[in-house]
């Protein structure tokens, strides 16, 4: 169960919900991903790059996947000079995460985003989540991906377009 909770924090955290202040669209093709994870206590930090096709049939299917997310509400929402800020509150079982984050967009090719979420109670001995990210265009996607394909640093990909 607890890694059920964790993956729906991470993804309260790193997507921002549709709304009526959706984020502006984004360049369709492939992006460059870095992410840096660090949990408390202990400030374990994790690290790692990926690669995503996108387009905007996926991104929209991404906002609405998070809408649908069971047990999740947005407390506030703002979008202002190309900076997409929320509050996310979800309840799990007996954990509620807090989520805040903000996601600044420069132009159509570059995405940065900070977020930080807390968990009561601590989630498998984690109290808070901070994820930082930065994306970047970087051209076509290769033959034989699809929108939504996910290609780790190791190769593997992962289908995450699919219905």
């Amino acid at each position: 169960m607890n890694k059920v909770l964790l993956a729906l924090a991470t993804v309260a955290l790193t997507l921002p919900i549709a709304s009526a202040t959706d984020p502006p669209a984004v360049k369709e093709g492939l992006w460059s991903i870095h992410q840096e994870m660090t949990n408390s206590p202990g400030g374990k930090k994790t690290e790692g790059d990926y690669t995503l096709c996108r387009d905007h049939a996926f991104d929209q299917l991404v906002r609405e996947r998070e809408k649908s997310m069971k047990g999740c509400t947005i407390v506030n929402e703002n979008l202002q000079d190309n900076k997409y800020s929320s509050e996310i509150r979800c309840t799990a079982g007996t954990i509620t995460i807090e989520s805040k984050g903000t996601t600044t967009y420069t132009g159509d090719s570059t995405v940065h985003s900070e977020s930080h979420a807390t968990y009561s109670p601590a989630l498998g001995g984690v109290t808070d989540t901070a994820i930082v990210r930065d994306e970047k265009f970087v051209g076509s996607c290769p033959a034989g991906t699809e929108p939504g394909d996910r290609t780790n640093a190791d190769g593997t990909v992962i289908h995450m377009g699919k219905k």
